[in-house]
C-alpha cells in the first residue's frame, strides 16, 4: 500500500548537489584573448619606454666601456678604464666633483634654510602674502637658460647692475668682473642658483605647515610653551616628510646642474666652474668622446640615484 503511495507521487526527486551544472569549458582561443588584450592596449605605451628609456639606457651603458669618437667604425673595448679615468687621473673631473659638491651643499642647506623661515612667515595673516608667496616663487618657474642670461648681465662688470649698486653705496672697490674671474665665477653662479630655488622649498613648507592640526598649537599654547618651543616640538617633527622631500630633490638637481653653468660661464674661466654635466656634455658633443661622456653620465645617474632613494622610500611609506 506504502509502496503504491510512493510509486503513484511520481520518481524520487533527485538531489540538489546533482543538479548543480558543471563550469562551461573556456575555449583555448577566447582565454588567449583575455590574457592578449591588456598587453595589446599596453603595447603602444610600452614601445614607447623601451625605445625612449630603456634602450638609451643599455645603449650608453654600453658605450661607456668603449673609446669612440662617435663618428668612425672603429671601437676600442676598454672596460672600466673611462671609469677609472673620471676618479683617478682626470684633473679637470676632479674640478667638477668638487664644485658639485660645493653647489649641493650652497643650494641645498641656504634654499632650504630660507624656504622654511619665509614659509613659516607668510603662514601668518599678513597683509600681502599672496603677493610676497608668488613673487618669491617666480623664479623657480622660469627657464634657467633666461635666469642664465638675465643675471650674466646683472653681474657685466662694465653696465651691470651690481657693480653699479656696489658704487652708488660707497663699494666700488668691491666692484669686479664677477664671470670672468676663477676667484668669484663660481660663488656668483651660485648666488643665481639660491635665488632661483628658494621659492620651491617655501612652496612645499608652506603645504607642509598647513596640514599641522590647529589642535597641536593650542595644547603647547596651554602648556606655556613659546614660539621656539612650539616651533622646535610641533612645527620640525610635523615637516619631517618635507625635510626628506626638499633635500633629496635638491641634492639631485645638484648632482646634474647644467643649465645655469653652461649659460652663464660655459665651464670657465679655467674650469673653474666645470661640473660632471658640463664635463660629460664637452667630451661628447665638442671632443667627440663618446665613451668617457657615457661613463661621466652614468657617475652622475648612479649618484644621483645614490641619494633619490631616502626620497622615494619617504613617498612610499606616506
Amino acid at each position: 500500500m506504502l509502496h503504491g503511495r510512493e510509486h503513484a507521487a511520481g520518481p524520487a526527486r533527485v538531489p540538489e548537489r546533482a543538479a548543480v551544472r558543471a563550469p562551461a569549458r573556456v575555449l583555448p582561443l577566447a582565454k588567449a584573448r583575455r590574457v592578449a588584450t591588456p598587453w595589446l592596449f599596453m603595447l603602444p605605451a610600452l614601445l614607447i619606454y623601451l625605445g625612449f628609456l630603456v634602450y638609451p639606457v643599455v645603449s650608453s651603458l654600453a658605450l661607456s666601456l668603449l673609446r669612440w669618437d662617435g663618428l668612425s667604425a672603429d671601437r676600442a673595448f676598454v672596460g672600466l678604464g673611462n671609469y677609472q679615468e673620471i676618479l683617478f687621473n682626470d684633473p679637470v673631473a676632479r674640478i667638477a666633483l668638487r664644485n658639485n659638491i660645493v653647489w649641493m651643499v650652497a643650494t641645498v642647506l641656504i634654499p632650504t634654510a630660507l624656504g622654511l623661515l619665509l614659509a613659516v612667515a607668510l603662514n601668518q595673516k599678513l597683509p600681502g602674502r599672496n603677493f610676497f608667496r608668488s613673487a618669491i616663487y617666480a623664479p623657480g618657474v622660469l627657464p634657467l637658460v633666461a635666469v642664465g642670461l638675465i643675471w650674466s648681465w646683472l653681474y657685466n662688470p662694465t653696465f651691470g647692475l651690481v657693480n653699479q649698486v656696489l658704487e652708488w653705496v660707497g663699494l666700488g672697490r668691491f666692484a669686479s668682473g664677477w664671470l670672468g674671474s676663477p676667484e668669484t665665477a663660481l660663488g656668483a653662479v651660485i648666488v643665481t642658483g639660491i635665488w632661483q630655488r628658494t621659492g620651491f622649498p617655501m612652496l612645499l613648507y608652506l603645504a607642509g605647515l598647513q596640514a599641522i592640526p590647529n589642535e597641536q598649537y593650542e595644547a603647547a599654547r596651554i602648556d606655556g610653551a613659546g614660539r621656539w618651543e612650539t616651533f622646535r616640538a610641533i612645527t620640525l617633527p610635523w615637516l619631517r616628510p618635507m625635510h626628506v622631500i626638499v633635500v633629496a630633490l635638491g641634492v639631485i638637481e645638484a648632482v646634474k646642474v647644467f643649465d645655469l653653468i653652461y649659460s652663464m660661464t660655459n665651464g670657465g674661466p679655467a674650469w673653474s666652474t666645470q661640473t660632471l654635466a658640463t664635463w660629460m656634455y664637452f667630451n661628447m658633443f665638442q671632443y667627440f668622446n663618446i665613451g668617457y661622456g657615457s661613463a661621466l653620465a652614468w657617475v652622475i645617474a648612479v649618484i644621483s640615484i645614490a641619494f633619490a632613494i631616502p626620497y622615494i622610500r619617504s613617498m612610499v611609506r606616506r
